[in-house]
């Protein structure tokens, strides 16, 4: 007894000792039962998991003398015969077809086949490794297991079931056997070790259940393996590692630290004590992968080691729970599937070191690679690592600020009455986005614009966004109310230190960006010159506004993005967030205006939404009774169709004339009847500039006198 193997000292002699058969093994049982016996059967399934035996048990039920039985007594001649460690019966015949298969072979068994039992009550052949008999034996052997005997019956075993011809399969009943699961196995094994009576390690028969991968018979060869070695203390866990070539798990707990907390000193220390302590580079990551597949199913079933998802210790679950909770699934996710990939690469490798130093720098760097998967860890990666330094929990876009109301801490001498100057609206909520809102007229702030930029509050902005508005009421007080309420006014709270780059104006410096742009790749410098302006910037976020969808789209769709934030980060040391925008009506162009936009018309700043409407300007007053006409803005007086509506401030000085003699005022030309407006023309346009107006701001000229034949120079 002490000489056989396990596979055979332990091998099952009834149908319920049979592990992880069930599916087999019961419609078997019932049909001994309901004595429906067929001649024929084919038993299917990888190597180890009972075929043979099943075989041998089921020819025993159908001879002993109680049977057919799924129970055989173990008392009579042929279940003695039949036993784990019986000499055989001459009834029951076992054939390898691995080396019977021919023709010849099929033929003398056929022959021998229609003798009778010499002293059981059937004759059974047991053909085992069917799928090595070639195609003319079966086609012998096709006749006898068509329409055999009353005493004859056939049993096929074999692991490639698809080989047998399909004219001795349909003939025959096929049970398929299946591996057997881990923890049926594993529970199993224990139970041997306990009728052996030797002690075992906890984590040891999780190895031995991994090395048999399902199979019964290769698993109960591995353990026989580790008792035969076992010494005083039993089968220890170093002992089962180093003899089944497993990686030890403090190996796998170190550099899965390393890679929790970004350690590349660490991990490839660990790979250096692989390689020096001799163990399999493609084993140790076929372990790690391993490790990695518990770590993500523990990261999302904290419980899988309860719920048997898990085939490990109870220590080594908690440890790798631990290990689960400080990383993320997606960084979990990305780690086993470049691990994954890396154990297909070392397939014929021929330096496994290199390979393996690889995988470890490819997970330790997920900033290196633009796919979605490196994005994700990353970002997992900033979640564990917090909030940075220095922030401040629900810190937004500032604000534009409004200064309060003026108050006197004290009684005040009296002063002459001076109209109350208006008061200031409370601060808007910020615009979804985190933009900051815009400010009514008189607010005592800049209004600003969806893009984040102060604007007048009629005229198009400068080159900075630092061009004064038109005045609102609350700025028309009169000037000896001023002192009094800059001295009852509060001191203004400090604002918080502004961010890298605030202070920059990139409207003022696109030039520079562009011609840096330019150098760096021509085609995004085509697209944001021709089609892109400054929209807006609050400090961090730089919002580029383009003619049209199209062109946004385009600038998106490629690298643009990426060689607009080199440039700024190359040219002023500034890493601003891009952000693309539609501002059909801010036109495109990539320099600073040559020009102002018209009053009232254009857009203030860096473009965007159009800013807050300005106070309406005060009639115009009726002209004095001499018939003198209206003085017009530069000193000149005003034509009579201009007279007969309010005209709006030119956004550009007109240059002061040459002084004239006061008996000959100056006035400008008077433009023909066809080109002036009717004043009753519905299509007249309030905000246009009249003709003198254009002519001083697009040709930058000075209109002269102008004389005629009947009069004087005036």
């Amino acid at each position: 007894m002490s000489s056989l193997a396990l596979y055979r000292r332990y091998r099952p002699e009834t149908f319920a000792e049979v592990i992880g058969q069930e599916h087999v093994t019961d419609p078997l049982s019932q049909a001994l039962r309901n004595n429906r016996v067929n001649h024929a059967y084919l038993f299917s399934g990888p190597r180890g998991c009972g075929k043979t035996t099943s075989a041998r048990i089921l020819a025993r039920c159908l001879n002993c003398e109680q049977g057919p039985t799924p129970t055989p007594c173990g008392e009579c001649q042929s279940c003695q015969d039949l036993a784990r460690n019986g000499p055989g019966s001459i009834d029951v015949i076992e054939i390898d077809a691995a080396s019977h298969g021919g023709v010849d072979d099929a033929r003398d068994l056929r022959e021998k086949a229609f003798f009778g039992p010499a002293s059981s009550r059937y004759k059974i052949y047991i053909i085992d490794e069917a799928h090595m008999v070639t195609s003319a034996g079966f086609n012998a052997l096709l006749k006898v297991v068509e329409e055999p005997p009353e005493h004859l019956k056939f049993i096929f075993a074999t692991t490639e079931p698809e080989k047998v011809i399909g004219t001795i399969r349909s003939r025959t009943h096929h049970y398929p056997f299946r591996l057997v699961p881990p923890g049926t196995l594993r529970d199993y094994l224990g139970q041997v070790c306990g009728q052996e009576d030797v002690r075992v390690e906890d984590g040891v028969l999780p190895l031995v259940v991994r090395a048999g991968a399902g199979s019964v018979r290769d698993s109960m060869s591995v353990m026989d393996q580790l008792l035969a070695g076992a010494g005083d203390d039993g089968v220890t866990y170093a002992m089962a590692t180093s003899l089944l070539g497993y990686t030890d798990g403090s190996l796998l707990d170190s550099v899965v630290d390393a890679f929790a907390a970004g350690d590349g000193a660490a991990a490839f220390e660990v790979v250096d004590r692989v390689i020096e302590g001799g163990n399999d580079p493609r084993r140790f990551v076929a372990d790690l992968l391993e490790r990695l597949r518990d770590l993500v199913i523990l990261a999302a079933v904290p419980d899988a080691g309860e719920k048997g998802l898990i085939d490990a210790p109870a220590d080594v679950v908690e440890r790798m729970q631990a290990q689960a909770s400080v990383f993320g699934a997606a960084e979990l996710s990305r780690a086993a599937d470049l691990v994954n990939e890396g154990l297909t690469e070392m397939r014929g490798a021929t330096s496994p070191r290199l390979q393996l130093e690889l995988i470890c720098a490819r997970v330790l760097l997920p900033a290196a690679y633009d796919d979605q998967r490196a994005v994700l860890a990353r970002l997992d990666r900033l979640e564990r690592s917090g909030p940075p330094a220095g922030a401040v929990a629900g810190m937004a876009y500032p604000q534009a600020a409004a200064p309060a109301p003026a108050q006197a801490p004290g009684p005040a001498p009296a002063q002459p009455q001076a109209p109350a100057p208006a008061q200031a609206p409370a601060p808007q909520a910020p615009a979804p986005g985190g933009w900051p809102a815009a400010s009514g007229p008189g607010s005592g702030a800049p209004a600003r614009r969806p893009g984040g930029w102060p604007t007048g509050s009629g005229g198009g902005g400068g080159g900075g966004g630092t061009r004064t508005s038109a005045p609102g009421p609350a700025a028309q007080a009169p000037a000896h109310a001023q002192p009094q309420t800059q001295a009852q006014a509060p001191a203004a709270p400090q604002p918080a230190a502004p961010p890298p780059g605030s202070g920059l104006d990139p409207r003022a410096l696109w030039p520079e960006i562009l011609e840096t742009v330019k150098n760096t790749r021509r085609f995004t410098w085509m697209l944001l010159s021709q089609n892109a302006q400054v929209a807006g910037f609050d400090g961090t976020t730089l919002q580029i506004g383009f003619v049209n969808a199209g062109a946004r789209d385009n600038f998106l769709n490629g690298n643009n993005e990426d060689v607009l934030k080199q440039a700024l980060q190359s040219r002023f040391q500034v890493n601003w967030k891009i952000e693309a925008v539609v501002d059909s009506q801010g036109g495109g162009g990539g320099g600073a205006p040559q020009s102002p936009p018209p009053p009232g018309g254009g857009y203030g700043g860096y473009g965007g939404a159009p800013a807050a409407p300005a106070p309406a300007p005060s009639p115009a007053p009726a002209p004095q009774s001499g018939g003198a006409p209206t003085a017009a803005p530069g000193g000149h007086s005003a034509p009579p169709q201009a007279q007969s509506r309010p005209a709006p401030a030119p956004s550009v000085p007109a240059p002061a004339p040459e002084p004239r003699p006061a008996a000959a005022p100056a006035r400008p030309p008077v433009a023909p009847e066809d080109d002036m407006p009717a004043a009753d023309d519905p299509d007249l346009v309030e905000s246009a500039l009249s003709g003198y107006e254009l002519i001083v701001r697009e040709l930058g000229a000075t209109v002269l006198d102008e004389y005629d034949n009947d009069a004087a120079p005036h």
